[in-house]
Order: C-alpha cells, then sequence, then structure tokens
C-alpha cells in the first residue's frame, strides 16, 4: 500500500484523472475550472472534490493557453509604506476563496522601473491588474489597459478602459485644515510627494490633497499662510521634511503629511531638533495605517480606509477579467479623520 501511494504521489495528476475520479468527462472538469456559464452546483461540487482528493493544481502555463493564468499582479513603488499593506490585506481577503493567486511587484519610485515591471506582468500572462499610484505614463497604463484588466488605484483621472479606486483626497485635506484651524493653527504646511509631470496624469493623489489643502486654507483666510513642501513618502523624504521645515526661520506650528510613512520621519526630525510634538509642532498623517494608533507614537490621521479599497479594486478587477462588466467604472472611497495626541492647540512662540 504505502509503495502504491508514493508512486502515485510522484506522479502529476492530470485533468484526466480528476474526470476518472469524479466519474465526469474532462470537458465537463474543464468547465468547472473555467467556471463556465450553466455548470450546476452538484457538478461543481462533485469536481473540486477530486480535485482536492487527487490533489490536483492546474499548470499555470497550461490554464494560460485556455484563456486564464489565475493570477493578478500588483505594482506598488516600495514595501515599506504600511498603507500599501492594509490595501495587500483587501485584495488579499477578496480573493482568498478563490483560485486567484496574486504576485506583487515592488518596482521603486522610477517611471521606468514601474513601466518595466508592468510589462514583465503583461507578458506572463496575468489575469489582471491592480496599480497602486503608478508613476507609469498615463498613456502606457492606458494602452496595457486595452488588453490587460486594470484597476488603478488613487489616480483621479477618469478613463474608460481601466478601473479607478480612489479616496477623496481634496475632501482629507479640508478635514485636517478644518481641525488644525480650531485648535487656533494658521501656520499649517503640507508635505507631499513631488508627483511627475512627465507621466500626463491630471489628477494624482498629491494633487487632489494640494488643492484641497490649498482651498481650504483660503476659506479659512489663511491663503497667505500656505506653504508645499515636496518629499517622497517614505521615512527618509519625511525626516528631510521635517529638518527643512523645522530648523528654519519660518516655522509652522502644524504639518499635515501624504502619508503616515512620512510623518514617521517627521517625528524623528523633531526629536533630532529637541522638539516635542504636539507641543512645540501638530503633525497629522494620511492613511491611518496600524502604526498611526502605537501607544508611543498616536499619530492623527485620515483614514481613507485602505483594506476596503484594496477589496473594492480586486472584486472589480475580477468582474472585468470574467466578464461579467465591460464598461469602466470608479470607486470613491469618502475620507474620515482620526484624532489621536500628536495634534493640539499651538504652543507660545
Amino acid at each position: 500500500m504505502a509503495a502504491d501511494s508514493s508512486s502515485r504521489n510522484s506522479k502529476r495528476v492530470t485533468i484526466t484523472d480528476v474526470a476518472r475520479h469524479a466519474g465526469v468527462s474532462t470537458a465537463a472538469v474543464s468547465k468547472v475550472m473555467r467556471n463556465a456559464y450553466g455548470v450546476s452546483p452538484a457538478m461543481q461540487e462533485r469536481v473540486r472534490t477530486a480535485m482536492a482528493e487527487l490533489g490536483y493544481r492546474p499548470h499555470a502555463a497550461a490554464r494560460g493557453m485556455r484563456g486564464r493564468t489565475y493570477t493578478i499582479g500588483v505594482l506598488l513603488d516600495n514595501l515599506r509604506n504600511a498603507f500599501f499593506a492594509d490595501v495587500l490585506d483587501g485584495i488579499h481577503e477578496e480573493l482568498e476563496d478563490s483560485e486567484y493567486t496574486v504576485l506583487i511587484g515592488a518596482a521603486g519610485f522610477g517611471a521606468d522601473e514601474q513601466a518595466r515591471t508592468i510589462r514583465s506582468m503583461v507578458d506572463r500572462q496575468m489575469d489582471g491588474l491592480v496599480l497602486i499610484a503608478p508613476g507609469t505614463p498615463r498613456a502606457e497604463v492606458l494602452s496595457t489597459a486595452e488588453v490587460t484588466p486594470t484597476v488603478v488605484i488613487g489616480h483621479h483621472d477618469v478613463s474608460e478602459v481601466h478601473d479607478s479606486v480612489v479616496d477623496a483626497d481634496d475632501v482629507g485635506a479640508g478635514l485636517v485644515v478644518d481641525h488644525l484651524v480650531s485648535l487656533g493653527h494658521r501656520d499649517i504646511a503640507l508635505v507631499s510627494a513631488a508627483g511627475s509631470r512627465t507621466a500626463r496624469w491630471q489628477r494624482t493623489p498629491e494633487i487632489a490633497l494640494a488643492d484641497g489643502y490649498l482651498r481650504a486654507m483660503e476659506r479659512h483666510g489663511l491663503a497667505g499662510h500656505t506653504r508645499v513642501h515636496h518629499a517622497a513618502y517614505s521615512d527618509e523624504g519625511g525626516h528631510a521634511a521635517g529638518l527643512a521645515l523645522l530648523s528654519g526661520g519660518r516655522r509652522p506650528t502644524a504639518i499635515l503629511t501624504g502619508a503616515d510613512v512620512a510623518a514617521l520621519g517627521i517625528y524623528r526630525a523633531a526629536d533630532e531638533l529637541g522638539m516635542s510634538i504636539p507641543d512645540d509642532v501638530s503633525l497629522v498623517g494620511y492613511n491611518n495605517t496600524a502604526i498611526a494608533s502605537l501607544a508611543p507614537v498616536q499619530l492623527t490621521s485620515v483614514d481613507q480606509a485602505g483594506r476596503t479599497m484594496g477589496a473594492t479594486a480586486a472584486r472589480m478587477l475580477i468582474e472585468r477579467v470574467e466578464g461579467r462588466r465591460d464598461r469602466s467604472m470608479r470607486t470613491t472611497m469618502t475620507p474620515r479623520l482620526v484624532v489621536r495626541r500628536s495634534t493640539g492647540a499651538p504652543g507660545v512662540p
């Protein structure tokens, strides 16, 4: 018995083996694997039980020849931004009971590197792509979406070929400014990613955030106090921005950052300068990642529901991959300000 079992396990199980074990035709097994229309629940159960009992794993290349590889590519610029972890959690939760596997491409901030990663995903016949705030030129994303179902997270540009999941970033910035002004702040600075003009995206998250910040400051009669400092959304970028803003002659009493990870860098810069948050400067992040609620941090932050964004993007993508929808869609998240101990009334200069 042991020898027979070993011999059987060393041989790759085929679709024919599954059909024989389930007592059905190979065509029926193929239909179940493709989630084809008209397959009864009983047939689904029968075939999938046989697949599980035999340990059958469809070969990715073979599935690709039939038109689907059951792989989803996710593009992001780096793995250190905790917000991306929230988005990935949402994608995973949405797909965990499906046959789809998620493959991550951490391509860096450069447009060329991101473009190469996207092309690599397409060359490997991935069924669909989720691009998180891509720095890749918009024209290339549009041409990719023409042939591969694509969801763009973050960018507000309207498209007829790809789906979009965005946060109302301008509203989020307004919530922050309103909160800080209510505490008595007037000199409020924004630390935001610079973005890329050559990429030709008209409404990136940082553009929407800056627009909301500037409009809110003007609404409060503080247009003369605006200051936008560009820095990468990373600990290093936030640290450099913090040193520049807090060691200068015109020091803001409050800083809004476009990402929690950058806010942590500002925390570090403030500490190095012998300053305290919020006594010397109030600080607000964006994304409301898990680290914002840690006891030593307690960062006031804008919650844009990263996990929900990821789950929504995955659901929209599978609808397109499986042909259940052929028109593009856009879903907008409503931001919520979570107030913690990093903001308070401005100190006496």
